[in-house]
């Protein structure tokens, strides 16, 4: 009689809708001292996400700087090697692949970084930058890559005779659309898309926002969007993962999320969201946290949120709650959730505010 095989803890069971599947996620930067180098600790910048994204959907990640964003966008695009957990993209894991293995992947997952004036190499023109993949893919195409840049300048919003120019001589806006045009060359079925707007004016945010969400209608992207501009998010946004202190706290629809926030500190994001309507403004209460985030080296045990909780009690501190439905699609990590049917509501406006 054979033996039963040993399961998997990170067996994966891939839906024919999730393009990319996160399980336990984990980046530890070590920290080491002392003439040996010795390990003396390990920043925990990501510790054990687990989510999924659909074909097609805009996927976003929030929180405050330092919560982890950026550093889970560069591990899904494996600019950085995970520390534990697994990576499935479409299918296949790619968690550890090396270099010259990942290298056909990157036609399919791009990049949208966050700053466009350090994003872009100062002593290339525009063509060259933007047909970098096709020569680091060993890409032909049909009418050839001059003309095909061109093409793509002209579709995200620039005009082709822009192909010889440097980008010092282009503005903000301009130069993000430059990358976004690199993005797109190779057509991904992935693009992470890393703050893609907040080094930008308010009245380009806009324009740019629209540029990304007409692009996804037209060639059919999956976008993973980071960032901290709740406003920006709700917008684009299918889903949203709220992140605090290199987890995830909260994941739902994003109008779910926004109409019936049940994490205490997603609630105290959304208070803080500006309000244009002064009427509006009076009748809010906007919940000011206590303290600083704690650091990564040194977590809090247990949730890592209750340091700074209005609803923190004993078991806080000492069980750490999973992120488990709460509501219908509506997942959160919290003892003590908000917003939650039945429950009364809360009192935040009790926080005295800090200094």
């Amino acid at each position: 009689m054979s033996a039963a095989p040993v399961s998997d803890p990170l067996q994966t069971i891939v839906d024919a809708e999730d393009l990319l599947v996160v399980e336990r996620l984990q980046k530890y930067f070590p920290v080491r001292r002392g003439i040996l180098q010795r390990q003396v600790g390990a920043v925990q910048a990501v510790d054990g996400l687990d989510f999924t994204v659909r074909r097609g959907e805009t996927f976003s990640i929030v929180g405050e700087s330092g919560c982890g964003k950026t550093t889970t966008g560069r591990l899904l695009t494996r600019l950085l090697e995970p520390t534990d957990g697994r990576v499935v993209f479409g299918g296949r894991d790619i968690t550890h692949l090396s270099a010259g293995k990942m290298r056909p992947l990157r036609r399919d997952v791009q990049m949208i970084f966050q700053d466009p004036y350090s994003s872009l190499n100062p002593r290339h023109t525009v063509g060259t930058i933007v047909a970098a993949p096709f020569h680091l893919q060993n890409v032909k195409t049909e009418h050839g890559t001059k003309r095909t840049v061109q093409e793509l300048l002209e579709r995200v919003g620039l005009s082709p005779e822009h192909y010889n120019r440097y980008p010092h001589e282009f503005s903000g806006g301009q130069r993000q659309r430059i990358g976004i045009a690199r993005a797109l060359a190779l057509r991904p079925k992935l693009i992470v898309a890393d703050e893609p707007v907040s080094a930008l004016d308010v009245s380009i945010q806009a324009q740019v926002i629209n540029l990304l969400e007409d692009l996804q209608d037209e060639f059919g992207l999956t976008y993973v969007v980071i960032a901290h501009n709740l406003s920006v998010v709700r917008h684009m946004s299918d889903r949203v993962a709220v992140m605090y202190l290199g987890k995830i706290v909260e994941l739902a629809d994003s109008a779910d999320l926004y109409a019936r926030p049940m994490h205490p500190y997603t609630v105290a994001l959304m208070s803080a969201v500006p309000v244009a309507d002064p009427e509006r403004r009076t009748k809010r209460n906007r919940i000011r946290l206590q303290g600083d985030v704690p650091s990564p080296l040194n977590p809090p045990a247990a949730c890592r949120f209750h340091t700074r909780c209005w609803k923190a009690q004993a078991i806080c501190s000492t069980v750490e709650p999973p992120l488990v439905d709460v509501a219908p699609g509506h997942q959160v990590a919290c003892h003590f959730p908000e917003n939650v049917a039945g429950d009364a509501p809360s009192e935040p406006a009790a926080i005295a505010p800090t200094s």
